[in-house]
């Protein structure tokens, strides 16, 4: 991962099509690396959570190419790669499995992380998840305890519970939520270590979060 983090800084310091353009060749070879451990991770979690088999590399990760046509950052390329691994692929909107890595001075997410869940819901969605939290808190509540070394981050949760919603419930904590997202740090000594070591170590951490994509993907369905 040290080959990719050291490509994805230099693009962070260089993100305009010229540098990108004269490098191609170094892109290619570290998002080859980066693809390579993706598949291994999907096989991996694939193996315990058989909601995510069958999928494809593209239903996981994502092109360097950023979208700027209705963004005043004009910046044409990404700092970071990621793999999401979930049921249906990338944009089906389900929870699941996230791996990233950035440049520590990036300004997407400024680290290399996992996170589990559902990023950004619609309101729609928001709505059908909390009011299961009122009706089936014991179980979201024992798969959050479950996910240890995963926490909320705190930008996720609203200053109260949403009207409508009982601001008395055991789990008014989890009504609060604006985004069910749980995550955790990449360690460098993980990141930087044997490639085999790291995906041992992300699958472990990821076998821990699988109720709980689960629980959030049912109560998604209803």
């Amino acid at each position: 991962m040290q080959e990719i983090l050291s490509f994805l800084d230099q693009l962070m310091r260089n993100n305009n099509r010229e540098w990108f353009n004269a490098h191609k060749d170094e892109y290619k070879y570290v998002q080859g690396k980066f693809n390579e451990f993706s598949l291994r991770l999907m096989e991996a979690v694939a193996a315990f959570d058989h909601d995510v088999y069958g999928l494809e590399l593209k239903d996981c990760t994502y092109r360097i190419y950023r979208d700027i046509r209705f963004s005043s950052d004009k910046r044409p390329y990404k700092n970071h790669f990621g793999c999401f691994i979930c049921k249906g692929g990338k944009k089906s909107g389900n929870g699941g499995y996230y791996f990233h890595i950035e440049p520590a001075e990036a300004d997407y997410i400024g680290g290399n992380l996992l996170a589990a869940g559902m990023y950004a819901p619609t309101k729609e969605l928001l709505e059908h998840i909390r009011h299961e939290i009122v009706y089936d808190g014991e179980l979201f509540d024992k798969a959050v305890k479950k996910a240890k070394n995963w926490s909320f981050s705190e930008s996720s949760f609203l200053k109260r519970v949403p009207n409508g919603l009982p601001k008395d419930s055991p789990y008014a904590d989890y009504l609060r939520l604006k985004d069910y997202t749980l995550m955790q740090d990449l360690p460098d000594n993980i990141l930087f270590g044997e490639e085999d070591k790291l995906l041992a170590f992300v699958v472990k951490q990821f076998k821990l979060v699988k109720d709980y994509n689960h629980w959030l993907n049912e109560a998604a369905e209803i």
